[in-house]
């Protein structure tokens, strides 16, 4: 019965993070709202990458961005 409450705290940390997944893909309108900018194959020297805007764009934003 001990091993019962440590196993739900384990199913709660792997569906935490099995959400964060789903945020990933996003729309050209959603990285522009973002403060971002849609990129071919990866984003340029000193742009951070914060999504995706298709399977072949990144969403790729300035890294010091607010």
């Amino acid at each position: 019965m001990r091993i019962l409450p440590v196993l739900c705290a384990l199913l709660l940390l792997v569906l935490q993070g099995v959400t964060g997944l789903s945020l990933a893909r996003a729309s050209h309108q959603e990285c522009e709202r973002r403060g971002g900018f849609c990129s071919p194959l990866s984003c340029p020297p000193g742009i951070g990458r914060v999504g995706l805007c298709s399977e072949q764009e990144f969403c790729c934003r300035m890294r010091w961005y607010p």
